[in-house]
Formats: structure tokens, C-alpha cells, sequence
């Protein structure tokens, strides 16, 4: 299983002209020319893109490997949910770009272990917010319930 060298080569420099928001705007900007040939590697890029994650130290490089991972979900490519050890690594996180990023993540994958760690973030964000350019809460509330409705759904409309 090996990928395009280009793309090996892409993925080890993730974070590299990464704009993070500002004054101006509430958003980052990432490489998405990049980010596309990352993208057309599909499967076989994960095991590379989690690497890149479990190492990088840069908020830059993990916003942008999470941005990543948010891409390959929307694309259907399986096994993102599998590497939530990984990503479990920046639960902690004090960056509102990365808890975003990551609250997103499992918006949409629902990893149960998740859940926990998603309500320390919103807390951590009412109480010591850090953010001048958005409201990290607005995300991070939005995954947590969709956790909630996932989970009500089933009981609600589960067959008697």
C-alpha cells in the first residue's frame, strides 16, 4: 500500500502556508491544491495523514491534517473513525482551530468515546474562552448534539 510520492511528500508537510484566522477573518486557509491530491489517494492516504497527526507538534500541520481527515469523511473514505487513539491526542487542545476542526470530525463519525471529551471542550470554552475571531462553542455545542439527537433518534423511534 503505497501512495503517489508527491503526495507522501505533500502529507509531510502539512501546515505549510496554513493561514490561521484573524482580525480580518474567522476561518483557516489551507492548501487545498494540496489537499486535493491528498484527497484522490483516498484510503490509502489515511494511514499517512493519521501518521503526520500522531506526530506533529505545529497547530498549523494538525488543523490541517484534521481539515484532511473532515474531507475524506464527506468523501466516504473508510476507516477515519478507526483512528480516534490518534485524534484522541488533541481533546485537550487549547486551540480553538483544532477543537473546531476536531468537533467536526466527530459530528460526523459519532465516536462514542468522543462524547466526553467534546463536553470538557465546551466547557473549557464558556468558562476560559480564547478565541477573539469566532465562537468555538458554536461548533463544539453542534457536535454535542448531534450525539444527543443520534442517540435520541434510536430510542425514540425504536420498534415496542
Amino acid at each position: 500500500m503505497s501512495i503517489n510520492p508527491i503526495v507522501a511528500f505533500n502529507i509531510q508537510n502539512l501546515g505549510r502556508n496554513v493561514q490561521l484566522p484573524n482580525s480580518a477573518r474567522n476561518y483557516c486557509i489551507f492548501d487545498y491544491k494540496k489537499i486535493d491530491k491528498i484527497l484522490s489517494e483516498g484510503e490509502n492516504a489515511l494511514p499517512y495523514v493519521e501518521n503526520a497527526l500522531r506526530i506533529a507538534k505545529d497547530e498549523k500541520a494538525v488543523c490541517e491534517g484534521l481539515y484532511i481527515l473532515d474531507r475524506m469523511i464527506d468523501k466516504k473514505v473508510k476507516g477515519v473513525e478507526n483512528i480516534y487513539p490518534t485524534l484522541s491526542r488533541f481533546n485537550d487542545t487549547n486551540s480553538p482551530n483544532i477543537q473546531v476542526l476536531l468537533s467536526g470530525i466527530y459530528r460526523k463519525t459519532l465516536i462514542p468515546d468522543a462524547f466526553g471529551p467534546l463536553n470538557k471542550m465546551f466547557l473549557k470554552q464558556t468558562f476560559y474562552p480564547n478565541c477573539p475571531y469566532f465562537d468555538p462553542t458554536e461548533e463544539i455545542g453542534g457536535a454535542i448534539l448531534e450525539y444527543l439527537r443520534s442517540k435520541n433518534a434510536q430510542q425514540v423511534y425504536r420498534g415496542n
